[in-house]
């Protein structure tokens, strides 16, 4: 599986860390973030990932809190980002919403993002039915507005 992962200046040191860790696991890593810790503008990030993500890749956002990037980013067709703070959220929006891209805040701690992204990344999407009926609606709302 193909992970693409992209950060503003305050996520480069959380990134490489994440990189180092699911590349030992065996995922293939694209990097589209800034690797310097000069002052970038994260939607440039966020619109960056988007290019170079496909059907059946997932990517992971960082910036100070994830919360900018998560807004940036769900302004692009076909993004279904979610910041998650817990395995809990990782797990649930994967599995409900189909969420293709999570962020995260680079403050987290790296053993409590290594177990959201496990969770992210393993969590099988639901075919139950009220979840694709919901899931068909939010898409619906890319083309009405």
């Amino acid at each position: 599986m193909k992970i693409v992962i992209a950060n503003d200046h305050r996520g480069v040191e959380l990134k490489n860390k994440i990189k180092n860790i699911l590349e030992r696991k065996g995922y293939l890593i694209y990097n589209v973030g800034t690797d310097t810790l000069d002052s970038v503008d994260y939607p440039i990030y966020a619109k960056e990932l988007s290019k170079h993500l496909e059907v059946g890749d997932l990517g992971i956002l960082i910036c100070g809190t994830g919360i900018g990037m998560s807004i940036a980013a769900n302004k692009i067709k076909g993004i279904r980002c979610a910041k998650a703070n817990n395995i809990t959220e990782a797990k649930m929006t994967r599995m409900d919403n189909d969420s293709n891209v999570l962020a995260l805040s680079s403050e987290m701690d790296l053993n409590e993002v290594e177990k959201i992204i496990d969770a992210f990344l393993t969590t099988e999407v639901s075919q139950d039915e009220r979840h694709v009926r919901r899931r068909k609606m939010v898409e619906a709302l890319e083309n009405e507005y």
